[in-house]
């Protein structure tokens, strides 16, 4: 009888520990004991393990009930550790006796009766599944992939995969297939109020850090290795903020035309954003920033983290629906106009989905439907507060067209939208004096103006970003 891993132990726990609490399954593994007493291989194993299995729930759920007799009658825990066999056998490298021989381990650790059943359906999944879903992959990296083959090489439910190729076409939904269980890089952008480039780069390399300039954004860096403890001590101390390059364009994006711009930024969220258009390199930052959102731990930890980065005097954060900014009876500080309203809008976050696997599983299309309505209402509401001449940017990390283009296209229809005109965003300020970041965001213009990005595999995920400006009352 072989020995069931640390690793798929701890990662048993935390998939376990998700589907009870719903919570995200990065914020399970940071803060779960077992991770911490792992070693750094077991780790990364138990972390590849829970989160791959996360994002390809749709297809796994599917390829486990297919090989059960009544699924609805597997124990939870039974079923979640099928699963994570499920995703070893078909879409890691492991050698199937090893994977067979851990999954019915694995199995034997929360139900032993159930051990028998366990290596039934693993050995059928290792003759008949695992080769389905290897031709499925090589398909998608050849580029000969049909929806079928798109789903099963992605983990990801059949009506999201046509969607996006519906909306997007088929060179954009390979990218974000082949991207979809391919480890995220790990990107962070210096505090540009506290350190220059060069003392940065020393700082991180101190650290045990390989930072790697990206290109086009000043003072940003993907790290090839990482101490995570480090890390996130820079993280807390305010030394730097860590965000996908594709959120650090929309935010250039969004950066003022000169330093004395009063912004105000709607779904400030952990406040991440606001760093980024307080402290990047190469960019303008405005004098002061206004965050409001709806969410009040989300503006605790945004105050708490401005506080730390030195930027209280420069960035508030309020707790405030942005439906209501369209009235009156607001705090003054809100009551008048900006020369930018920058919204990052709740979204599906169907663009970085690969950074947050418990995405693909829980949506469906009616979500997006509620979503794509309040959206509209928040960009309505929110473009009473722009000044005339101002800018309004509306962003999401969505890549379905109803939660971007077609937004925007409604408002601009609205009575609200009457008075705005949209911009190319390689004409944002930010890319005005500098070449290169507007080759890169010109890279990813669409032919209406807007910045779209793709997921890419060791690149950015996907974003979107309109900049419209008020020309009448």
């Amino acid at each position: 009888m072989a020995k069931l891993t640390p690793a798929r132990r701890v990662a048993l726990a935390l998939v376990s520990q998700r589907r009870r609490h719903q919570g995200r399954i990065r914020d399970i593994a940071r803060d779960d004991a077992g991770m911490e007493a792992l070693s750094p291989a077991d780790k990364a194993l138990a972390f590849r393990l829970a989160l791959g299995s996360t994002a390809a729930q749709s297809v796994l759920d599917e390829l486990v009930d297919a090989r059960l007799k009544r699924p609805r009658s597997v124990e939870p825990r039974v079923r979640d550790a099928l699963v994570i066999s499920t995703y070893e056998l078909c879409y890691l490298e492991t050698p199937i006796s090893a994977a067979v021989s851990q999954g019915v381990e694995l199995v034997r650790s929360v139900s032993p009766r159930a051990s028998g059943l366990a290596n039934a359906v693993l050995r059928r999944v290792a003759q008949e599944d695992r080769p389905k879903v290897a031709h499925a992959r090589k398909n998608l990296r050849n580029g000969a992939a049909g929806l079928q083959d798109l789903r099963l090489a992605s983990g990801l439910p059949a009506w999201l995969v046509n969607a996006v190729r519906e909306q997007r076409g088929s060179d954009y939904v390979r990218s974000l297939c082949l991207a979809q269980l391919d480890p995220p890089p790990v990107c962070v952008a210096a505090n540009g109020r506290r350190h220059d480039v060069t003392a940065f780069v020393q700082l991180m390399q101190g650290h045990g850090m390989d930072p790697h300039p990206v290109r086009a954004l000043d003072g940003t860096f993907v790290l090839g290795t990482t101490s995570q403890s480090a890390l996130s001590k820079m993280l807390e101390e305010g030394d730097l903020a860590v965000a996908d390059p594709s959120a650090q364009l929309v935010c250039r994006i969004a950066a003022p035309a000169s330093a004395g711009c009063e912004l105000l930024e709607v779904g400030q969220g952990r406040g991440t954003k606001s760093l980024l258009l307080a402290t990047s390199h190469g960019a303008c930052h405005p004098r002061h920033i206004s965050g409001i959102d709806s969410v009040a731990y989300k503006v605790d930890v945004s105050r708490r983290r401005m506080q730390a980065a030195g930027l209280a005097d420069i960035v508030s954060c309020h707790l405030l629906d942005g439906l209501l900014l369209g009235g009156g009876g607001m705090p003054d500080e809100l009551s008048r106009s900006f020369d930018e309203v920058f919204v990052d809008a709740p979204c599906s976050g169907t663009g970085t989905m690969r950074r947050h696997p418990e995405i693909a599983p829980s949506l469906g299309g009616q979500d997006v439907e509620d979503l794509a309505r309040l959206q509209l209402a928040l960009l309505k509401a929110a473009s009473a507060r722009v000044r005339r001449g101002g800018a309004l940017i509306y962003s999401t990390c969505s890549v379905l067209r109803d939660e971007d283009e077609a937004i925007v296209e409604a408002f601009l229809e609205s009575d609200e939208g009457k008075a705005f005109e949209t911009r190319p965003v390689v004409q944002a300020p930010a890319c005005m004096d500098n070449d290169e970041l507007r080759s890169v965001v010109e890279a990813s213009q669409t032919l209406d103006g807007y910045l779209l990005t793709k997921p890419q595999v060791g690149g950015g995920d996907g974003h979107f970003c309109a900049r419209l400006v008020r020309v009448g009352q």
